[in-house]
Formats: structure tokens, C-alpha cells, sequence
């Protein structure tokens, strides 16, 4: 961490009389007296402006942190010298998430971070270095990822400047996240240690005066064994009972009242009387109940985290999405889940498909979006040869690429989860619980005070025990853990059924949706090609093989059914391949232009020729109308049943890009109170489902993510259908495996379900809080028995909601 030169009285850093200031942030020379603020002056505005980003904060209590370092530059020989590995190639590889052109990411471990200030300035880095071009944090993880410039800045020294201001990341490069959970565990089973050993022993010193009669114990023996244990009790003091300590100041220094805040007034309160009592020889305190209780409080701590490490629901290295990519082999092409590829597989990538793994590309001409992971939409353009990263979009003609490097779940899960596709909504659970929690140690503060001053006047010698129990006792952890172990629970339950959400706030809103909206085309409707028929003269074989050709480019629905059904493996290379959403596609085949879509698009005209209950594609070579695809609507296996179970609960509406030919079969399924559009374009089905938002509604939109990404994004809840499919949208909360269609509706009821059991543990909490201060204000609850209770009331609410909730899954035939 930087720090200053020290300082004099005034705070002022330069001596005129001496020569050139030293930098108040740093701490190297200044050139002059030119840039300052006030009585500080800085080498350069980059420290003026970390010092103006603290001052702001009212962090500058930094600059007072490490006496050890002061003066110390981050990138001074001395200082940087610790990070020179960092600048070996191999090392470089191994840290980075993402590198392509200029741009570098990686995710950092911080485990200094520690409070929404630290979130603050770390998520600013790039007001520190021009080079850093943007920093999220992880808070729960204690992680930072950062993306930055390597044209401005290297690897090394974005660690450097981590470091500089506080947060020096834990590296790693084997085992990381074992190693941590084992020195993480390591310093606690120390604590619980000490605790437990000055506990027994302060018991057996204690026995004497317990059992003894008043006046019949050497006064000298007496005065021994308490000294004896008051100097048992100092390591636990100082050393078991530090992690409250500094939590309860870390909220405070931030103007919170956390509650680590009562339990550390508590245990102060229960010591410093001990201690008086002892000085004073009033008598022998209650030192055994203080150190009793530290190491309670601590059997509790690592209690919980046992139980929590039990019933993790983290998907970030569980889950997998839903998708599939083209593999080609020596039998042709087919379709592999994500989670059987392997390196050295060549895999095809078509106009709007994910790379889901590292790769070299092979052939074809890339043009890569990498919004997905760096939030910028500019297209890299790619050679044979060249690298792509996990996480980039092909936009253009499909491409084939070389797996180098496995897919790595937690990566893509966390780029999901970017704050670019984020949308601006918090789970009124959250909200609530928030809320709570703010006042909930006022009032226990407020309560614990109370009951001290009334027993001060009617029984003093129950004042300190009573203030103590009233502290611990009351707990807003089980509040705080109902919610998210209810919907962690649930959203590994929808995982086990391949339903894949982005977070447990989509499972919340999920749970109060009134209005669901359906896509028909690769939603309600299913692939195959066995029913795909040509109308028109003949296509000859060069013909077919050019149409296959420039379908092999395309991800869309209509697209895979046709190709699926013409003959042959053979394909052309394509060129001025493009995609319009909800017309068709075109492109150049041996140099004879071609169009598929619409007949608006393909034959220039409004001709809609074709049979009931299909789709109609139409083609033309060379400008020329040759005829039409007659793709089958095949609706999805137990639609029917969905339907009847979803109209009860809610308002149903179909939005289609197809004329209305499929109306009267639809409202055989959907009856003749369902709303239907048809003819709608992308753009039509955004604003559709605005306007049900405006009118109040919360909306559910269900798509296959590809003419209604905007859709999907603009409803409370987006939910896109993956078949065999590679075009996951960022811009939707949940991904539904097709063959796990017809089971929503169970998944949907088990949404609300899931909230009723959330209420119940809230009113458990409740319940618990108010007995448990009940008991500790009329003193019949000492503070021992309070330190046992508290995490027990924890570890109750997570049984509840994790057992509850399994209950009610496997009631619904989700287990």
C-alpha cells in the first residue's frame, strides 16, 4: 500500500526553506510547487487526483494506514521490484481471462476489501491510470476484474496499482481457491483455540470461589487464580475476539451500524466489568463468561460456514448453459453439448453464435463482437490463424476453429452476469431485508441500554450480564440468510431440471409475473426436417448445394430446418454473407447471388402462397424468384397441457413474425381470449412488451433469442429456449433447455411457493428475536447461553428453507 511522507502538524508536505516538496500521495519529489491543493502538493495530477477521489470519500484516514511504507512509490525499484514476475509471458497466460488486440482482462482476489468505500474507489481505477479501462467488483468473492490498455499499461503494474492504494491481490497460481479456504479456516480454528483453552482453564481457577464459602479461601490464593485468569483472558481478548472488533470499526468509520457493533459492545462491556470488579476486589468478574462466550461465538462462526459450505448453491463451477456447437468430424457435422468439448475439437461457429471456448480459427473470415465480455460492440477482424477468445460473437458467415484451450463454466457464467446486461431492478425481498436490517441494531442498542438502566436500579449485579445476553442474543442473520438460501436452493433445483438463471432476483420477480408472452417461431414450435417440402421447378444439384451453402451461415430457426433437409454434405465458400432479423439472408455462392426469407425479401413482392399450418420460405437465384420452402409448424410435445396450466394464473399472449395462417390452429390450443400478433417485427415485439410494462403488468417473455433479444431484455423477466443452439443472448435472465418445455409451468408454481417458504423463515426470525430478547431482558438468559443460541437460530433458518424447499420440489416433480 502507498502512504506518505510523514506529515508535520499541519499537514503540510514542503519546506520551502529545504528544497522541492515531496508528493503528499506518494511520497516522491515533486518538480515544484505547481500542482497542489491547499498545503498538499503532488509529483503529478495522477496523485492529485487518487488524493481528490479519497478526500471526496472522506477516506483520507488512508494516508495513515501503514506506518512501514511511507514514501514509498508503487512503481518505484523498490516497491515494484516484488511484481517483476508478473511481467513473464507465462505467467501473463495463466493470470489473463480475456486478451485480444489492446485489450487485457483479469479477475484479482482482494482480501482487504471489506466495505462499500473499498467498492468505490476499486471500481475507479480508471480515473487512477488512463490505461485501465474499466473495473467491476465481486464483493461477496472479494474480487476485481479489471480490463485495461496493454499498450498503456502492463499486468505487473495494474497489480502495482492495486497495491498502491490498499488492495494488494492475493496471487496464486495453483490450488488458489484451495489454498485460500484453508488459510481462511486455519486463523479461525487458531482463535476458537486460544478461546478454548483460556475457557477451560479460567473454569477450573474459577471452581474454588464457586464452591467455596464466602471467606473461606486464602485471600492470597484468591488473589492469584483471578490474576491468573484475568491474564488467560488478554489473548482473547486481543487476538480471538479482534475480527468483531475491527468489523464493528470498519462499519462505524463508514457511519454504519453493523451487527458486529452490539456483540463487540457486549463482549467490551463484559470484559471491562470482569476487570473492574477484579482491580477493585469487588469480586472475581465474569471472565469465565466472557471467554465463554468468544469461543462459542466462534464453534457458531465456523458452525455456519460448515453448514453454508454444505449447502453451497455457488453455479459459477456447477452449472453449465444449456448449449450446444457444431462439431465437425469425419462423419460430417453435428451438434455436441458445451460440456463434451474438448481441445482439439474443430468446431463450427455460424453469424451470431458464441465462441464458447479459446480457439485458433481455421477458416472463413471472423468479424468477433466482443461486447459480451469487454461491453464494447467494435468488430475485430480475424485471419486464418489467429486467436479468439471464449466469450466473442461471430457476426458474418460461419467459421471453423480449433478448441486450444477447455471451456471454462464459471468464465461464461460470470460474463453473464456483466453489468452491461444487467437490468436496473432489485428483488423487493432484498429491498425489505435491507431495509430491516438498517434499524435492527438501533433498536437492540436501544433495548439493550433499556433493560441495563432498569436493572441498574433494581438488581445493579444483573446490569452487565443482562446488557450482554440483550446484545448477542438478538440476531438479524437468520432474516438476512432465509432469502437468498430459499432462492440459492431453487435456482440449483431449476439447474437440475435444465432451467439456468442469471441470479436469485430472477427467481424472485419470476414468482410476481401476471403476464406471460410467447414467440411462436423455435419457441412454441420445435425443429425438424423429415416434413420440409420445395415448391417450384427442380432444384439442380449446384443449386442445392449454393442454398446449402448460404443456410449453413444462419442460426435461425427456419433456416436449420431447411438446411437439415437438403441432401449432401458439400458446401461453398460464401461471401457478402449478411442477416437481417425477421427478413431473411443473402449472400454470394461461386459468385451467383442468392436471397432466402420472406417473400417480401427473397421475390420482392407480398406473395403468400402456401398451405395451412406452414411456414413458407422463399428463394431466388440470381434475382430471379425460384420458388419455396414449405416448413411444417411442428408444435412443442405437451404445449396443449402448458396452456391449461398456465391460463388460471396468467394472461397469456402470443407475438409472431408470420402472417396470421397459424391463428385459427393456435386458438385451438390458446382459446379465443388470447391475444395474438402476428406479422411483428423485432422492433414491434420490444414496444409490444414496453406497453404491457407502462400498463403495470410484469412481464415474462419467451423467445428463442433471436428476433426478440430485445424483447427479451425489455420484459421483467427473459427467458430464451436453447435447442441445439449456440445464440445465447447476455440480454436474457434465464435460459430453458426445449426438451424441459411442457415442465415450466411446475417451475413457474414453484416460484411462489418458494417465496411463501422466504415468508415463513422471515416470521421464524421474528419469532426467534422476540423470545430469545424477551428472556434476556428480564435476566433469565446469560450471555453463554445467548453466544450457543445465536448461531443455532442461523443454522435453523437455512435447515428450514433448504429442507422446505426441497420438500416442495420433489412435491412438484422437480426431484
Amino acid at each position: 500500500m502507498i502512504t506518505t511522507q510523514p506529515l508535520n502538524t499541519k499537514g503540510n508536505n514542503a519546506d520551502k526553506t529545504r528544497g522541492a516538496p515531496v508528493c503528499f500521495h506518494c511520497g516522491d519529489a515533486c518538480d515544484g510547487y505547481d500542482i497542489a491543493i491547499g498545503d498538499k502538493y503532488f509529483c503529478c495530477n495522477g496523485c492529485k487526483t487518487v488524493y481528490e477521489l479519497l478526500s471526496d470519500k472522506d477516506l483520507c484516514s488512508y494516508y495513515s494506514i501503514d506506518e512501514k511504507r511511507r514514501g514509498k512509490s508503487p512503481f518505484d525499484d523498490g516497491y515494484s521490484r516484488r511484481f517483476d514476475y508478473l511481467d513473464d509471458a507465462t505467467v501473463i497466460e495463466q493470470l489473463l481471462d480475456f486478451a485480444d488486440g489492446d485489450v487485457r482482462m483479469a479477475t484479482f482476489r482482494v482480501p482487504s476489501m471489506h466495505c462499500s468505500s473499498c467498492i468505490w474507489l476499486l471500481e475507479r481505477l480508471g480515473t487512477l491510470h488512463p490505461g485501465v479501462i474499466a473495473s467491476r467488483v465481486h464483493f461477496p468473492r472479494k474480487e476485481v476484474t479489471v480490463t485495461w490498455n496493454a499498450t498503456q499499461v502492463s499486468l505487473r503494474e495494474v497489480v502495482s496499482l492495486l497495491s498502491s492504494i490498499g488492495y494488494e491481490p492475493f496471487i496464486s497460481l495453483q490450488d488458489v481457491a484451495e489454498k485460500r479456504t484453508r488459510e481462511s479456516n486455519r486463523k479461525l480454528y487458531y482463535r476458537i483455540g486460544v478461546a478454548g483453552f483460556a475457557f477451560g482453564n479460567i473454569m477450573l481457577f474459577s471452581f474454588p470461589e464457586y464452591l467455596a464459602d464466602e471467606g473461606t479461601i486464602d485471600p492470597a490464593f484468591q488473589f492469584v487464580f483471578r490474576y491468573l485468569n484475568v491474564l488467560l483472558s488478554l489473548p482473547v481478548f486481543f487476538y480471538s475476539a479482534t475480527e468483531y472488533f475491527s468489523s464493528a470499526w470498519a462499519g462505524l468509520r463508514q457511519r454504519h451500524l453493523n451487527i458486529d457493533v452490539p456483540i463487540s459492545l457486549g463482549i467490551l462491556s463484559l470484559f471491562g466489568r470482569s476487570i473492574f470488579d477484579i482491580v477493585t476486589g469487588i469480586g472475581p468478574g465474569y471472565l469465565d463468561s466472557f471467554t465463554g462466550l468468544i469461543f462459542f461465538l466462534l464453534i457458531g462462526k465456523i458452525f455456519q460456514k460448515k453448514s453454508y459450505d454444505a449447502l453451497s448453491f455457488d453455479r459459477d463451477f456447477r452449472s453449465y448453459f444449456p448449449l450446444s456447437v457444431a462439431v465437425r468430424g469425419d462423419d460430417g457435422e453435428h451438434n455436441v453439448p458445451l460440456t463434451n468439448i474438448a481441445v482439439g475439437d474443430r468446431i463450427i461457429i455460424r453469424n451470431q453464435e458464441l465462441v464458447p471456448a479459446d480457439a485458433v480459427l481455421l477458416r472463413g473470415e471472423a468479424h468477433i463482437d466482443y461486447s459480451f465480455v469487454t461491453g464494447e460492440a467494435d468488430l475485430i477482424r480475424k485471419n486464418s490463424g489467429d486467436r479468439i477468445h471464449a466469450g466473442g460473437k461471430q457476426v458474418g458467415r460461419a467459421i471453423e476453429l480449433e478448441v486450444i484451450k477447455n471451456i471454462e463454466q464459471s468464465y461464461l457464467t460470470r460474463l453473464w452476469n456483466n453489468d452491461v446486461f444487467t437490468k436496473d431492478s432489485q428483488g423487493s425481498l432484498r429491498s425489505t431485508v435491507d431495509h430491516i436490517s438498517k434499524y435492527f441494531t438501533i433498536v437492540v442498542l436501544v433495548i439493550a441500554f433499556g433493560a441495563a438502566l432498569f436493572w441498574y436500579f433494581h438488581d445493579p449485579t444483573l446490569m452487565t450480564m443482562v446488557f450482554t445476553a440483550v446484545l448477542i442474543i438478538a440476531c438479524p442473520c437468520a432474516l438476512a440468510l432465509t432469502s437468498p438460501f430459499a432462492l440459492g436452493s431453487a435456482q440449483r433445483i431449476f439447474g437440475n431440471n435444465d432451467f439456468f438463471t442469471k441470479n436469485t432476483d430472477t427467481i424472485e420477480t419470476l414468482a410476481r409475473i401476471d403476464t406471460i408472452v410467447f414467440d411462436k417461431t423455435g419457441t412454441l414450435t420445435q425443429t425438424g426436417s423429415s416434413q420440409v417440402r420445395w415448391h417450384g421447378p427442380a432444384l439442380q444439384e449446384e443449386e442445392r448445394v449454393m442454398l446449402k451453402s448460404l443456410l449453413r451461415q444462419s442460426t435461425h430457426t427456419l433456416s436449420r430446418q431447411v438446411f437439415a433437409s437438403l441432401a449432401g454434405d458439400r458446401t461453398h465458400e460464401v461471401g457478402e454473407y449478411r442477416e437481417v432479423p425477421g427478413r431473411g439472408i443473402e449472400g454470394r455462392v461461386q459468385g451467383v447471388p442468392l436471397l432466402i426469407g420472406s417473400a417480401e425479401w427473397a421475390w420482392r413482392d407480398g406473395s403468400t402462397a402456401i398451405e395451412a399450418g406452414s411456414t413458407a420460405v422463399y428463394v431466388s437465384i440470381s434475382g430471379v424468384p425460384r420458388g419455396h420452402f414449405s416448413v411444417p409448424n411442428l408444435y412443442r410435445d405437451g404445449l396443449r397441457e402448458l396452456v391449461t396450466a398456465l391460463k388460471p394464473e396468467y394472461e397469456l399472449v402470443i407475438l409472431s413474425g408470420d402472417s396470421d395462417r397459424e391463428a385459427a390452429r393456435l386458438r385451438t390450443v390458446f382459446g379465443e381470449d388470447v391475444p395474438m400478433q402476428f406479422q411483428q417485427s423485432p422492433e414491434d415485439k420490444l414496444r409490444y412488451v414496453q406497453r404491457l410494462r407502462e400498463k403495470g403488468h410484469k412481464v415474462l417473455m419467451v423467445g428463442d433469442g433471436l428476433n426478440d433479444a430485445g424483447a427479451l431484455k425489455a420484459a421483467d423477466v427473459g427467458v430464451s429456449i436453447s435447442e441445439n443452439i449456440n445464440t445465447f443472448s447476455p440480454a436474457c435472465d434465464g435460459i430453458l433447455a426445449a426438451d424441459r418445455f411442457s415442465v415450466f409451468p411446475r417451475m413457474l408454481a414453484f416460484t411462489r411457493s418458494s417465496m411463501r417458504i422466504i415468508k415463513a423463515g422471515f416470521m421464524i426470525s421474528f419469532v426467534y428475536n422476540v423470545v430469545g430478547l424477551s428472556f434476556a431482558v428480564s435476566g433469565l438468559l446469560s450471555p453463554l447461553v445467548a453466544a450457543i443460541l445465536m448461531p443455532i437460530s442461523s443454522v435453523t433458518a437455512i435447515a428450514f428453507t433448504t429442507i422446505s424447499t426441497r420438500l416442495t420440489a420433489r412435491r412438484r416433480g422437480l426431484l
